[in-house]
Formats: structure tokens, C-alpha cells, sequence
């Protein structure tokens, strides 16, 4: 791809982070000029909406990029203000693809948390929605998805003619975080708090070159709450926690209860601090269940990233520490554009290490 060519649609949802992103953009590629396309998102009365390109994209390559769980983006709908949720934020993408569609280079979407990623598999008599968005996306023309810690990588196998990069914000968060913690390998543990964030525990380990814990939810398979098997005990395997700091790890905090749980056991195990790892901070049930439990003590911080909306009230919060992700993302993007391989920027581990030193 050629360097003038670049061309990148920031999403509403996303038009701060997008900025940050175009930013870093304009110093990798040493100019003055934005890689950013507007657009006009349209919205009608009755909730319908449409996507108009306000200048030409004929032989661009373009990156699509939107936040899908942007809760504060609202409109009016029969009068009535509606917060958009994320079926209609992905509409909207789609919307802009069909815009581009016929014009464009090539298209690629960038959706920080993947659409619908935690309904990747079926279990029973159940919709498998995240697969079927990837293959409506490539129905629809799109060349390649960039997404971060989707919650099963194993989903790009709905689409195998397809490219689906999927990257971890892990060194950002880690260097977030030992810019303000002192730690050191021996009185430091990563715990998963269950065993589908396992992988994500050992990959943090490796790289600080400490041990893992694991939590196993033990569940009632035989009632549903809120749409799940509720948690009847989280049983601990690992090693001695007292006088210990924790590093509690996973993909994304929802409610937070199972964290706060979590964090609760670690302190009947005489843990002495708890930090908690996430790439997304979407706090569904608001920060009150986490500014209750920090005034318990019963954590410390929780080191999180810009990749998603965070409430200002959040941000500001003592408790809560954004990686700033954008300057990752542009590099992504520059490399996806010119061409080059991304594995550099995944493998960042001597960077971390010799902070650690």
C-alpha cells in the first residue's frame, strides 16, 4: 500500500480515542495532515439510520474503527432519548461499509472489543451470533478485523478466508502499572480467576516471571440467574497467599461481582495487595459495587485501557488506571497498511523486561 492511501473512519462512539490514534498516525508518518475521513451518521425519528461519507475514498484503504459498547451515545427516538446499545452501533458499521463498499482498496474494521465475542460457541439451543457477525462482515467485502483479547480466539474460524488479528494490551497495562507499583517475583502471584482466563494468567506470568493461581467457580447447574448458572464457591489451587500481591487477570470486568468474590477469597487467604488486570473496564452495573469494596480494602487499583468508554467519574477515580492504547493501535494500523508483518509489535517482552530490571 502506498503512505497517501491510508485512510481511517472513526465511528462516533470512538472519537477521542480515534483522535489520539490519528495523532500518532501523523507523527509515524511524518506529516501534518489527518489520516481521518468524516462522516455523517444520520438518525432519523423513528430510530432508523444511515451513513454518508462526506469526501472520497476511491482506492483508499480504509480502516473502520468504532467502540461497540459505548454506552453514552444517545439520540432522540419517538421523541424519547435512547442510548444506543451494541447491535446498533454494529449496524452502524455495516452502514459505513456499504457506504465505502465499491470504492475502496481495501476494508478493514477495527473493533477494539469484538462484537458479540462472548457468544462465540453453542451450547445448546442457542444463537452463535459472534460468528455470524464475522461472516456477515466478510459478505459484506471487509478484508480483515483487528480486535484486542477477544474472549475465544478460536471464533476466526467462522471466517477462514479471512484475516482476524487479534492483539493484547498486556504490555501497556503491565507498564501502567510499574510505573506506579513496586513488585517484586517473589512476593507476587497472577491468579486466574477462573479457568477461561487462564491463559491470559500464564501469558502476564511469563512475561514477570511469576507463579499462576487459579479460582474454579463452582456453579448451581441447576438454576439460571440473570441469564447464567450462579456461583456457589470459588475453590482456590495454587500456591501459599499470605503476605502476598495478587494480580487478578481477565478479559473484561461486566457487574464485577465474580472479581469482587474473587478478591474476597484472596483476603481470607491473607493476600496483601490485590490489583485487578483488565482489557476492558465496561462496569454494566456502575463503579458503586467497586468504590464499596475499595473502601473495604478489599483492593487496591484496577489496571485497565482506553480501548473502550470509561465513564470521566471512573477515570478520576483514585482506584482506576486507563493504558493509554492508541499509540498500539496506530502502529498496527501503519504496519496492516504498508504491509509489514505485526509480529515486532506483538512480541514485546524485552521492553518489559528491562523495566523490570
Amino acid at each position: 500500500m502506498k503512505n497517501n492511501d491510508l485512510c481511517l473512519i472513526v465511528m462516533e462512539n470512538c472519537k477521542d480515542f480515534g483522535l489520539k490514534v490519528d495523532d500518532h498516525l501523523k507523527k509515524i508518518r511524518k506529516t501534518e495532515k489527518s489520516f481521518i475521513l468524516p462522516i455523517d451518521a444520520v438518525r432519523f425519528s423513528d430510530g432508523e439510520g444511515k451513513v454518508k461519507l462526506l469526501s472520497s475514498i476511491r482506492g483508499k484503504d480504509v480502516f473502520i474503527l468504532s467502540d461497540t459498547h459505548n454506552y453514552n451515545i444517545t439520540y432522540k427516538m419517538y421523541g424519547k432519548e435512547h442510548t444506543m446499545s451494541p447491535d446498533e452501533h454494529y449496524q452502524d458499521i455495516k452502514r459505513t461499509i456499504l457506504a465505502t463498499m465499491g470504492h475502496a482498496k481495501r476494508i478493514s474494521v477495527v473493533m477494539p472489543f469484538l462484537y458479540e465475542s462472548r457468544q462465540h460457541r453453542r451450547k445448546s439451543r442457542e444463537s452463535l451470533d459472534c460468528a455470524l457477525a464475522l461472516q456477515e462482515l466478510k459478505a459484506l467485502g471487509v478484508d480483515n478485523i483487528i480486535t484486542f483479547d477477544a474472549h475465544d480466539p478460536n471464533v476466526q474460524n467462522a471466517v477462514p478466508t479471512m484475516a482476524v488479528d487479534n492483539f493484547y494490551p498486556t504490555n501497556d497495562i503491565l507498564k501502567e502499572f510499574l510505573k506506579n507499583e513496586k513488585i517484586n517475583n517473589e512476593s507476587t502471584l497472577v491468579i486466574s480467576p477462573d479457568a477461561g482466563a487462564m491463559d491470559r494468567a500464564r501469558f502476564l506470568a511469563d512475561i514477570i516471571k511469576v507463579d499462576v493461581g487459579l479460582f474454579y467457580k463452582r456453579r448451581d447447574l441447576s438454576k439460571v440467574v440473570n441469564g447464567m448458572n450462579p456461583i456457589e464457591a470459588h475453590e482456590y489451587l495454587g500456591k501459599d497467599l499470605e503476605g502476598k500481591n495478587a494480580i487478578v487477570v481477565d478479559d473484561m470486568i461486566a457487574s464485577g461481582n465474580s472479581l469482587i468474590d474473587v478478591a474476597k477469597e484472596l483476603k481470607k487467604r491473607k493476600a496483601k495487595k490485590i490489583f485487578f488486570f483488565s482489557t476492558f473496564a465496561l462496569f454494566t452495573n456502575g463503579p458503586d459495587i467497586f468504590i464499596k469494596a475499595h473502601d473495604e480494602k478489599l483492593f487496591d487499583k484496577i489496571y485497565s485501557t482506553n480501548l473502550t468508554y470509561v465513564p470521566d467519574e471512573i477515570k478520576k477515580s483514585k482506584w482506576f488506571v486507563a493504558a493509554d492504547c492508541s499509540k498500539y493501535l496506530a502502529e498496527i494500523i501503519d504496519y496492516n497498511n504498508a504491509g509489514k508483518s505485526t509480529a515486532e509489535l506483538i512480541d514485546k517482552n524485552s521492553a518489559i523486561h528491562s523495566i523490570l530490571k
